[in-house]
């Protein structure tokens, strides 16, 4: 039996490039449509990264009429992704699309629900989850080597620079980049033993505008999560900080019973374990967590795909599909919430 698979690209902005430039080196995977609103951008596309008989349109039904993909990879601005996904929904296919999965709640609860009555897989690009780095952390947490994860602290400090419509968006830093940040708080909360999934319950958070933002709304926030298994999460971020910038995966310090280990994002790890109580101060010795062992996928952009399209294949799920990511997604929309009430509230994944 053929393994060979069809797919149309959704959106051929400057995002669709990191997409393509994996995508076609994953084995009997055609690439036979490109769409995009503008259909210039489209046409580009399909010349740089498609066969003579691909397409290229500005309407999306049309060419999934035609072409009869299997997956639709969508790479539109968060507005467009429920009608993108419900879409390719309709017309059988399996879809992996760029973060978030949904601009609202409601949207995002009806995207599951469509998957699922379709029998389609539909998963969400969450790429930070895909760094060898994080896969290192996660699998030293997995161990044991700090004994139960109690808390989880990450700073997420960079003063960028975007223009455009970022400037003007509200809750900018939530929306547009704390989705990650809160995946990636999820992943490493669910490594730890008894944590029993790193899913969200509760959160309160305050945002604010600092003097000299060149934003025009909030564009900071200090976020305090309450998480299964009593773990609590707490995360301080801003996109106008300037000077002393972390890395776009955060800093990040979890203490656990036995020990703590603090990441910079990038490739050091820091581990502290006790060795001996009783003291006014317990007595501890570094650790240097082991290489990275391999299981699970790495590759940023390469690593999501290459995995989802190997779920297609074999009708397994992908780490990152919908019913999982809605829960990361909740978590935005509730530090929102709580942002604009003023008051802790419950998160409700509602699926």
């Amino acid at each position: 039996m053929s393994t060979g698979l069809k797919a149309v690209i959704a959106g051929c902005g400057s995002i669709s490039r990191t997409w393509l430039d994996a995508i076609r080196l994953i084995p009997d995977l055609e690439m036979v449509g490109f769409v995009d609103i503008n259909a210039e951008a489209a046409a580009s596309r399909r010349a740089q990264y498609g066969g003579r008989s691909a397409q290229f349109s500005d309407d999306l039904s049309q060419t999934l009429e035609e072409t009869r993909p299997d997956i639709v990879f969508d790479c539109t601005v968060p507005q467009a992704h429920f009608s993108v996904t419900m879409a390719a929904l309709q017309h059988g296919c399996h879809v992996l699309g760029e973060k978030p999965l949904a601009d609202t709640m409601a949207g995002a609860r009806a995207m599951v629900q469509a998957a699922q009555d379709a029998g389609k897989i539909y998963a969400v690009m969450q790429n930070r989850r895909y760094d060898p780095n994080i896969r290192r952390l996660c699998a030293f947490l997995t161990s044991g080597a700090i004994g139960r994860v109690t808390t989880i602290n990450c700073d997420f400090m960079i003063g960028a620079h975007f223009g455009g419509f970022r400037d003007l968006m509200r809750h900018v830093l939530l929306l547009d980049m704390a989705i990650h940040t809160f995946d990636a708080a999820r992943l490493i909360a669910g490594s730890a033993p008894g944590i029993h999934g790193g899913d969200p319950v509760a959160v309160y958070c305050k945002e604010w505008n600092p003097a000299g933002s060149w934003y025009a709304h909030d564009a900071s926030a200090i976020a305090i999560f309450d998480m299964t298994g009593g773990l609590v999460y707490t995360y301080r971020g801003s996109w106008c900080a300037e000077g002393l910038n972390t890395a776009w995966e955060s800093n990040w310090h979890i203490i656990g019973t036995d020990g703590s280990a603090r990441w910079d994002g990038q490739a050091s790890i820091e581990v502290e374990v006790v060795v001996h109580r009783g003291s006014f101060i317990s007595k501890t010795r570094a650790v240097d967590p082991p290489p990275y062992d391999g299981v699970g996928r790495v590759g940023g952009h390469a690593g999501c795909i290459q995995e989802f399209v190997e779920c297609v294949r074999s009708s397994e799920l992908p780490e990152t599909v919908c019913t999982d990511n809605i829960r990361s997604l909740a978590m935005v929309f509730g530090a929102i919430k709580s942002a604009e009430h003023g008051k802790s509230v419950a998160i409700d994944v509602g699926v």
